[in-house]
């Protein structure tokens, strides 16, 4: 983690947040209606707070389950080596899935995540993001929903952090290193 000091500039309100998590799951729900059950898989630990929200919205039956995956540990920049640190605890074949991420920058996560599930025979495999950075995608891959497109910039809050800090705020807020 970097000593330097840094200042966070609020980008995208938690009322925001709100408002666009009930359109999302407008949509997740026409989907998945008629579903008997949807597993919801949390890719720990950045979306703990939009998987709890979306839950909460959301008018169908659901399982949740989490899966942790990892290609940052403490830094700022994805180290492209996607590691499973924990498994799902349930099987999902035949089921009907809707992965959870908090953001897509490179791609490498959420597409090596969803090939896995994939390999597992779900009914219908579908993914979510809170965030989605289009301009530092590395590989070919689109969420089939996404909350907010956001630039290049490093970003905290709403359950996303920076070497384990800042997961609380109830915003998405820009990282800013100060000279102070």
């Amino acid at each position: 983690m970097s000593a330097r000091p840094y200042v966070i500039d609020e980008m995208i309100s938690a009322k925001a947040i709100a408002a666009r998590i009930e359109e999302l799951c407008r949509e997740i729900q026409e989907e998945f209606q008629g579903t008997d059950k949807l597993v919801v898989v949390g890719l720990l630990r950045g979306s703990f707070v939009f998987i709890a929200d979306l839950v909460r919205e959301l008018d169908l039956p659901i399982e949740v389950d989490f899966l942790e995956a990892s290609s940052y540990g403490d830094g700022m920049e994805s180290s492209r080596e996607v590691r499973i640190l924990k498994d799902l605890r349930g099987a999902i074949e035949g089921r009907d899935v809707l992965v959870v991420e908090d953001i897509v920058d490179t791609g490498h996560t959420l597409n090596h995540v969803t090939g896995l599930l994939k390999s597992r025979q779900p009914a219908r495999l579908k993914s979510i993001a809170l965030l989605d950075k289009p301009s530092r995608r590395e590989v070919d891959f689109k969420a089939s929903w996404t909350g907010f497109e956001i630039p290049d910039e490093f970003v905290v809050g709403y359950g996303i952090d920076f070497a384990q800090r800042n997961r609380n705020l109830p915003f998405i807020g820009s990282v800013r290193f100060t000279d102070a």
